[in-house]
């Protein structure tokens, strides 16, 4: 354990927390969150919005969390050497090689519409990231080995799916209300069809998964999994408000990021261990881990937004400012530079509102400290999954953190 711990340990109120930030100070110098160090303006401008951030993560946790209290052990140093030639989507090939086939044909099989199974499967090419399927399957494949289960489910694998169907119809739905042009590299189904059309092809999708999701016939996972659905929801409202003050902002955030994003990863995780049979214990080992690679997804997304490139991206930079969005890096720019305040109140509406908050982002510490939180959640992600029994799909648990964080795209 590090002899001293940063600032924003002091933040952590639970002792797994301090060990997590303990642990990211001793090793500092090896994982900067810069091509520099870490400084200790991200530090010190971190801080008050971090205690929010703490309080609202605890507050999500809560709700998760069985009465009685458990204990968590530290991972111990992961031979990383070991891990660097594991590639998880390769080591699911079989499990992942049909899944957008299998969700094609669900989508097909219910409606006799021509153009809405056109429009339904539009996403279902097979050019997305397959992030959710693959975690979910990842974590099945974990459980069932930590378990002495056989094999793969079949209704492990339709989790898998129900996962990537609740994400893609949530893009159709984002599409009808940002009014977006551009998508994963092609024209987005707003732009091609109407807006009608494509609110009610969002609805068929997340329909088709309600009748899969019963015929799981399992109630715990039916409870789980829908409640994927009523978080999105809730998630969508959220980012159509704001809010006045700068920790009140930030807690907004952070519960519309758990919402909209992490929600979908940690109870698609949760349900793959519910149907393993794993008791409480190991079902909220799979919901954190879930949690928080979650979180970390979109904190890295949201930091991409103002880094990276629309050909890398696949759609359009800089689009959430554009859509009055104030995401991490900005509400951490807020710190050194508060006349963002203002802009963020009037969803930067006003002429060169959009730019100027851009320009400041980027001269504050605000992207360093975004990708400080998104390596906090990785490796607490990363210490999560060492309590399950090692295996090749344990192993590829630790690796995802590790691509989430380095993604750039």
């Amino acid at each position: 354990m590090a002899s001293r711990i940063t600032s924003g340990a002091r933040l952590c109120v639970r002792a797994s927390i301090d060990r997590l930030v303990c642990n990211l100070s001793r090793n500092r110098h090896h994982n900067a969150v810069t091509a520099g160090v870490e400084t200790a303006a991200v530090r010190r401008g971190s801080d008050r919005l971090l205690q929010c951030y703490q309080k609202q993560l605890n507050r999500i946790r809560s709700d998760h969390q069985r009465n009685h209290c458990r204990r968590y052990t530290t991972l111990q140093d992961t031979d990383t050497d070991s891990l660097t030639s594991i590639d998880p989507y390769r080591l699911l090939d079989d499990d992942l090689r049909d899944i957008y086939t299998n969700i094609t044909r669900e989508l097909e099989l219910n409606t006799n519409q021509d153009e809405l199974r056109t429009i339904a499967t539009y996403y279902f090419d097979g050019q997305g990231k397959a992030l959710r399927p693959m975690v979910a399957i990842l974590m099945a494949h974990a459980i069932n080995y930590h378990m002495n289960n056989n094999g793969l489910d079949k209704k492990q694998k339709e989790v898998a799916m129900i996962a990537e169907m609740i994400h893609s119809a949530s893009l159709i739905h984002d599409d009808v209300i940002d009014q977006s042009d551009f998508r994963r590299g092609k024209p987005s189904v707003n732009a091609l069809w109407s807006h009608k059309k494509v609110a009610m092809a969002g609805d068929y999708i997340l329909a088709v998964t309600s009748m899969m999701i019963a015929r799981l016939n399992h109630n715990d996972v039916t409870i789980t999994l829908s409640q994927i659905i009523t978080d999105l929801v809730q998630g969508e409202f959220m980012q159509l408000g704001s809010k006045e003050t700068e920790n009140e902002r930030f807690a907004h955030y952070l519960t519309k990021t758990y919402r909209k994003t992490a929600s979908l990863i940690a109870n698609s995780v949760k349900a793959e261990a519910m149907l393993a049979g794993a008791d409480d214990q190991l079902v909220d080992v799979s919901f954190e881990y879930g949690r928080n690679i979650g979180l970390a997804f979109q904190l890295v997304d949201d930091l991409l937004d103002f880094v990276s490139s629309k050909d890398a991206m696949g759609k359009p930079t800089a689009a959430d400012l554009k859509l009055g969005l104030a995401t991490a890096p900005v509400l951490f720019a807020c710190e050194k530079y508060p006349e963002l305040n203002a802009m963020i109140m009037r969803r930067f509406q006003e002429p060169g509102d959009a730019e100027r908050a851009f320009e400041l982002v980027h001269k504050s510490q605000g992207l360093e400290q975004t990708r400080f939180l998104a390596k906090k959640h990785c490796l607490e992600a990363t210490r999560l999954a060492g309590k399950i029994a090692e295996s090749p799909y344990q192993k590829s648990l630790l690796v995802v953190p590790d691509l989430i964080v380095n993604r750039m795209k």
